[in-house]
């Protein structure tokens, strides 16, 4: 459904006050995790409903709000100035919801995209293993055997996959014919998480914050309906999900960017020191001027990156510069402000030390700053024109 302009910006101010105001005062508890974490989840996501804002992004037909991508960037900049932003507005399955769309059985979208879109089931996405590259996944370990009688029986490991100890699904990457270092024979398959032979081996806090898991799989049985896509070409389903997840979460880097300069902002502005006020001191402008700085030239590298994701188009070295760029960006922001703040910026008091945190795992999860500047500089360069060779 498409939205004129004066509609996508009164929902994104509509956004960015429920965050503001819903979920800000609430991070400390949903940080923590657990029982309690769990209850104030399902509240804001009661609040966000009788707003008006759940799920805005995904698609009407299953009861989310039907607003086309292109439409929802400027309010996924908003929703993701809070880590749980997203799953307070209900938009966090965007991306299972997109992709089992596209590509999983009839049984896949009538028993479960309702209920992703309505929040009763939470879904998560395993692809990196603990003792192979994350940047080469054509090297994976985790292997799907053909049953007798059909379907497929799981056996491997992951790790670094966000939420798992809360989700009902899981989308496993696993070689099903080949060995390792083909690109063809790798697939992806819908596992449910109460199948016996899952479990999450471990919680693996990152620099101290809770969300990622290492999970296994003991033969594990999965449905032949529950493959994802075509067997074999797991890669394709796999990069175009991860266009529209890197995107996304550049976007939500760029909210969580803004409010680190916001609070930067207010603390020059009123902080008062024996010599007059930070907002004089021009080592202080400076910090200003250059997290700004930053703030300003990324933005646009997004948005173009989302605009070309949004129609569908090739966008690798767009996402790939995006995504490197506004990882960057947050960390920078993010230290600026907490050098104004001194001491109070590494403290509870301020979202500060976790929106530093977020930055500096930023630059390697979901693909690492190196990755992403050899993948962009390749294409670039491949498509230049070749010298003509002299023949001797």
């Amino acid at each position: 459904m498409d939205h004129d302009v004066t509609d996508v910006e009164l929902l994104r101010t509509r956004v960015a006050a429920f965050v503001r105001d819903q979920v800000f005062p609430l991070e400390t508890g949903l940080d923590a995790g657990g029982p309690t974490a769990r209850e104030t989840r399902e509240q804001l996501r009661t609040r966000a409903r009788e707003a008006g804002l759940w799920a805005l992004p995904l698609p009407a037909e299953l009861g989310g709000g039907g607003i086309s991508l292109s439409a929802y960037t400027s309010l996924a900049e908003a929703e993701g100035a809070s880590d749980h932003g997203p799953t307070a507005l209900g938009s966090a399955p965007l991306l299972d919801v997109t992709m089992l769309s596209r590509h999983g059985s009839a049984r896949v979208r009538a028993e479960y995209l309702p209920r992703l879109v309505s929040g009763d089931l939470r879904a998560c996405y395993a692809m990196t293993e603990p003792d192979t590259p994350g940047t080469e996944p054509v090297l994976t370990a985790t292997r799907a055997e053909r049953r007798t009688g059909g379907g497929w029986s799981v056996t491997g490991r992951k790790w670094f996959v966000s939420n798992a100890s809360d989700a009902d699904l899981v989308t496993v990457l696993a070689r099903t014919s080949g060995s390792p270092g083909d690109r063809d024979g790798l697939s992806l398959l819908l596992v449910p998480t109460g199948s016996p032979g899952f479990r999450v081996v471990r919680e693996l806090p990152v620099l101290g914050a809770t969300g990622q898991h290492e999970i296994a799989f003991d033969h594990v049985d999965v449905d032949e309906d529950h493959l994802v896509g075509e067997p074999g070409h797991a890669l394709a389903v796999a990069g175009e999900r991860l266009q529209l997840g890197r995107t996304l979460r550049a976007l939500r880097w760029i909210g969580q960017a803004q409010r680190a300069f916001d609070l930067m902002c207010d603390r020059v502005v009123d902080r008062q020191g024996a010599r007059g006020p930070l907002a004089d001191r021009q080592l202080v402008q400076q910090h200003v001027f250059e997290a700004l700085l930053a703030l300003r030239t990324t933005r646009p590298l997004v948005y173009e990156a989302m605009a070309l994701v949004a129609e569908g188009r090739d966008a690798h070295v767009e996402v790939g510069l995006a995504k490197t760029a506004a990882a960057r960006m947050l960390q920078e922001v993010a230290d600026r402000a907490v050098q104004v703040f001194g001491a109070a910026g590494l403290g509870p008091d301020t979202p500060l030390p976790a929106l530093f945190r977020t930055g500096r795992t930023a630059r390697i999860l979901d693909g690492p700053d190196e990755q992403h500047v050899s993948s962009v500089a390749r294409r670039v360069l491949r498509s230049r024109p070749r010298p003509a060779v002299t023949p001797a």
